[in-house]
């Protein structure tokens, strides 16, 4: 490798380390992969074109409510026929998705049990892209963003890091924060990467500028500026190849398990196109589980019965929250977007425009652990809960940067750019309306729709038929119940057994939560989309665990 890798990065990557965030050359000529919004857009046509495909979940999701609601009142039948139909459709892919997650369960329960430390031992043949000799030599780069969370969240994961059993020699650690954060919070990171620095190969602490033009401030313009900076003062200086460094972005709260990055290094050199691929792994939120209160809980575990799903249909996946790539590939697509609030998702989708079609996520099958989102008080809690899912609920505004992406790339099959907006536009259709339709639009046919069809057979039967097919859906709901249960780490001894029940009890409130915490916070993020309301990065609190509710290597 020597010195010679060093002017290679700054002539073929051409790092962009100024605080203007200059696109590399892969990128040049490719400038909307760094839009975010309609008023990032250069050129008439192409804002029309952008602020329409922005407009279009909200009109979707709110014309098919607003129209069912109107319909309830003039064609009633017609409403009723509709809704049936949508429920029988509906116990049939929830049917299927809970067959989905007993496969992907069994599967990561297998791979907790591996010693994938010795499974690299057995390596010897690698890709001749990777350019690579042994394992060892895979390093593994690891960006922690930070606002102003508490010092023992921060504690927590880097105890969690230095338990792991990947060669520490091979470990290069980012503490990213935020100078808007102020000097304490750097101070408190530096003191942390101190305690730390004989249990890594290297622990860097960056601050991210304030203030920056075209910047969001947010977790995608904080990790973008530290890949930047760590590129520069740990790969390059080193004359480490690009190639043989593997980046994973976690939230700060992230708590890996001891054989994650040997699981990610395995993973990495047997996978097709190691280069052109990411790596998912699946978000437990059991850091502090046992203190969550019961709606949080229930969020936090549907969005990990979620990712457990995705694994088993990685045609359909796409990065979330903390996960791994290739630090090749990150500098040829220009590190993350720093316009966006979605950048964890937006990731995959500017590296698969970048390489025009040529990238997919990998499923790891492994977990990470990760908070619950809890607030000082019942009142706090409900409010972040909510915020944090509108947040996430806002990666509607990848709808926009796809289609245009597609519409600009046309090396691009016409086959993969279909499917891919039918799974985008479906996926956040189906948050903000499936359980309005379900839970709501099952009864007001028969409530407003008129006494002559009231007295109709239809409108008799409508909520008995509609009752009995969630009836049945109560076996997809019984299996992601006893899948949470089974992922639960131990219970804390300050944690009474009576809290058992509150875990079984919880699924109780299921159409309730699905409603105020799935469908109001979708329809929210898309009513902003659609008025041009652009939101900002919220950061989620962390911190609020009172004791440790700690995950488990075995599930």
């Amino acid at each position: 490798m020597g010195v010679n890798w060093s002017k290679k990065i700054i002539s073929t990557y051409n790092i962009g380390m100024d605080s203007n965030n200059s696109l590399n050359a892969l990128a040049a000529d490719k400038p909307y992969l760094f839009w975010g919004k309609t008023t990032d857009v250069a050129g008439t046509r192409s804002r029309i074109i952008w602020r329409f495909f922005e407009m279009l979940a909200g009109l979707l999701s709110f014309g098919t409510l607003i129209l069912l609601t109107i319909f309830s009142f003039l064609l009633p039948a017609a409403v009723a026929v509709f809704v049936i139909i949508f429920d029988v459709l509906w116990l049939m892919r929830a049917l299927s998705l809970s067959l989905h997650l007993i496969v992907s369960y069994r599967k990561v329960r297998k791979f907790l049990k591996i010693d994938w430390l010795n499974k690299l031992e057995t390596v010897k043949e690698f890709s001749s892209e990777i350019e690579l000799t042994s394992w060892k030599d895979i390093w593994h780069l690891i960006i922690l963003p930070m606002y102003k969370e508490p010092k023992e969240i921060i504690e927590e994961t880097f105890r969690a890091l230095a338990k792991s059993n990947y060669p520490h020699e091979r470990l290069l650690v980012v503490v990213a924060t935020e100078a808007r954060g102020g000097e304490d919070i750097e101070t408190m990171a530096k003191n942390i990467a101190d305690k730390y620095r004989n249990d890594f190969a290297k622990i860097l602490v960056t601050s991210h500028p304030a203030n920056i033009p075209g910047e969001i401030a947010g977790k995608g313009s904080n990790e973008a500026w530290a890949a930047k900076e760590a590129t520069k003062l740990l790969v390059q200086t080193r004359g480490i190849n690009p190639k043989h460094v593997m980046v994973s972005s976690f939230d700060i709260d992230t708590r890996v398990y001891p054989q994650y990055f040997s699981c990610l290094t395995y993973t990495f050199l047997n996978s097709e196109d190691p280069l052109r691929t990411s790596y998912q792994p699946i978000p437990l939120y059991n850091n502090n589980i046992w203190e969550a209160p019961m709606f949080s809980r229930l969020v936090a575990t549907g969005n990990t019965i979620w990712q457990l799903i995705q694994q088993v249909r990685p045609e359909q996946m796409e990065t979330f929250s903390s996960h791994s790539m290739n630090l090749d590939s990150l500098i040829k697509i220009g590190f993350w977007n720093t316009k966006v609030v979605s950048e964890d998702s937006l990731i995959f989708y500017q590296a698969f425009l970048a390489f025009e079609g040529n990238y997919k996520v990998k499923p790891l099958f492994y977990p990470v652990s990760l908070d619950a989102n809890i607030g000082e008080n019942l009142i706090s809690t409900i409010g972040n809960v909510y915020r944090q899912q509108r947040r996430w609920a806002y990666g509607a505004e990848k709808i926009p940067y796809l289609f245009y992406g597609f519409l600009r790339t046309k090396k691009i099959s016409l086959r993969k750019k279909l499917f891919h907006l039918w799974v985008i536009l479906d996926g956040f259709w189906s948050w903000a309306c499936s359980a309005l339709i379900i839970f709501a639009f099952g009864w007001l046919p028969t409530t407003v729709g008129g006494e002559e069809f009231k007295s109709t057979v239809l409108a008799a039967n409508l909520p008995y038929v509609t009752s009995f097919l969630l009836s049945i859906a109560m076996f997809g709901i019984g299996v992601n119940a006893l899948v949470s249960f089974l992922l639960l780490p131990p219970r804390p001894k300050h944690v009474s057994y009576l809290a058992l029940f509150s875990f079984v009890l919880q699924w109780a409130f299921l159409p309730i939560i699905i409603i105020i915490f799935g469908s109001i916070p979708a329809l929210d993020a898309q009513l902003r989309l659609l008025f041009g309301r652009y939101m900002g990065f919220w950061v989620t609190p962390k911190g609020v665990t009172q004791k440790q509710g700690r995950g488990r290597e075995t599930v």
